[in-house]
């Protein structure tokens, strides 16, 4: 088992995460992408929540500048572009698929949840269903990894080479 690329998050990161959901953040294991500013963009999620329940989507993105973006290139009809992409691009869906067996294998090492086993986020590793469950994989993945969340983070308003948070000061590096 590998070591993931993330320390567990401190009591300031939960309270910044927190405010960007608006609710507490739940199940957080570590911050898995943060701005340029240091705050958290991405957490990594348990498999299995505190009270139980399973939850598959294992990177969740948090920064509010960022889930509005994915939601305006979803709303903007994005997705049926990328799934087209999907389904006309062998080398894409290699990739995709390759994608999907990467974020298992990082959930896995939170725990194994048999009601999700096989199931990734976002519709892979055969559909585009949500950008941002993509996307946030793509962050904390790094470029080159999953070819669909980085088709839509290179399509959306919000960078993260550029800090858009709403309250900088509450960095948390």
């Amino acid at each position: 088992m590998t070591t993931p690329p993330f320390a567990p998050p401190t009591h300031a990161e939960i309270a910044v995460v927190s405010a960007q959901l608006g609710r507490q953040a739940r199940g957080v294991v570590g911050i898995a992408a943060r701005c340029v500013c240091g705050n958290p963009t991405v957490v990594a999620t348990s498999p299995r929540l505190d009270d139980g329940s399973p939850f598959p989507t294992f990177y969740y993105l948090t920064h509010p500048a960022a889930t509005a973006a994915m939601s305006t290139l979803e709303a903007t009809q994005v997705m049926p572009e990328l799934a087209a992409l999907l389904a006309d691009d062998e080398d894409v869906a290699a990739a995709y698929r390759t994608a999907h067996e990467a974020y298992l294998h990082d959930r896995a090492q939170f725990g194994e949840v048999p009601e999700i086993d096989g199931i990734s986020a976002g519709g892979m590793p055969t559909r585009v269903k949500c950008l941002h469950a993509l996307a946030g994989h793509a962050l904390a993945a790094g470029p080159g990894v999953n070819p669909i969340g980085d088709a839509a983070l290179e399509r959306s308003s919000w960078s993260p080479e550029r800090c858009q948070c709403e309250d900088p000061g509450a960095a948390t590096r």
